[in-house]
């Protein structure tokens, strides 16, 4: 298999509206950079014509174009992960279809991956995302910064630069649920961040609600630390000893006053503090229960339905 200098790999599910404007500034962007590459599109099982406009546009382009098609949706980072496995470049790319990341912008990855750098992360400048979005992102990458210690200022944006070790590592990794940016950041021996513009969506609307991006976090937390766990703990034990003193206290009242009614809600109100901390808790060992449970059954991750390229007798 003929060894290239870039790949480039785009998820796509439900793009149809822009499709043809990424492709109008995507392949003249890497063309100017002079550097034999592929672009491998993965369709994460569309349910419009993006799979029929990624084949119209391989044939148009079949030298550097590569398209996997799922039978279904495995999600973002599913996609992501199966191109990389189809990958041959030395240095990949990741982007959205989007165009929320402008192409024009791959020069400057490419530029820190030429320097030496293993692992390309991003910070979007002049976001163009609601003001909830950006603060309820703001505030779970520093608690997810205190929680797993990966310094990843803007774990939102796509638009990443990796080197061939890095890929061929996590092409290693069988886990079910992952976050591809932390765990390439982990195996990073020389890490760099650099601010990219952003642009609003070109058309549609984002395939992330509010139960996606919680389910994502849920992902980067549990997937790269214990330390919930050893909160809960810590928490587990605070509430034991203090409902141990709350518990000599009220035995020393009822020896010195005798028996009173006071306090019976302020009682409550502990109790289902208590319990909501337990239902909490057992929540949480769920999550990782959970993603026990997936990862023994060893089911595939993905299927891939077809994968359209050009034969190449070529080695490298």
């Amino acid at each position: 298999m003929k060894r290239l200098q870039l790949s480039i790999v785009i998820p796509v599910y439900n793009e149809e509206e822009g499709l043809n404007a990424l492709f109008s500034r995507l392949y003249p962007s890497i063309d100017k950079l002079g550097m034999s590459y592929e672009i491998v599109f993965v369709n994460d099982g569309s349910h419009d014509r993006s799979g029929a406009i990624l084949t119209q546009q391989f044939h148009m382009r079949p030298d550097v174009t590569r398209v996997l098609l799922f039978n279904g949706n495995y999600g973002q980072h599913m996609a992501i992960i199966a191109g990389f496995e189809h990958t041959r470049g030395e240095w990949i790319i990741t982007l959205d279809a989007d165009l929320q990341n402008p192409p024009e912008e791959i020069s400057k990855v490419v530029e820190k991956l030429a320097a030496g750098h293993d692992y390309v992360g991003t910070v979007r400048i002049h976001r163009q995302d609601t003001w909830f979005r950006r603060h309820a992102s703001r505030m779970m990458n520093r608690l997810r910064e205190h929680i797993t210690h990966i310094q990843i200022t803007d774990q939102g944006c796509m638009l990443r630069g990796y080197s061939r070790h890095i890929i061929d590592t996590i092409n290693q990794c069988r886990e079910i649920n992952t976050f591809i940016p932390a765990l390439a950041y982990t195996f990073a021996q020389k890490p760099v961040e650099i601010n990219v513009d952003h642009e609003e969506r070109f058309a549609g609307e984002s395939k992330y609600s509010i139960y996606s991006l919680i389910r994502l976090n849920f992902d980067l937390i549990t997937g790269f630390s214990l330390v919930p766990l050893q909160w809960l703990s810590g928490i587990g034990i605070t509430l034991s000893i203090g409902s141990g003193i709350l518990f000599l206290m009220l035995i020393t009242r009822r020896f010195l006053l005798g028996a009173e009614v006071e306090g019976v809600f302020t009682l409550f109100a502990l109790i289902f503090c208590m319990l909501g901390v337990i239902l909490f808790g057992i929540g949480l060992l769920g999550e990782y229960i959970g993603r026990i449970h997936q990862q023994v059954r060893e089911r595939p991750r993905y299927l891939v339905q077809g994968l359209l390229e050009e034969h190449d007798t070529h080695t490298a």
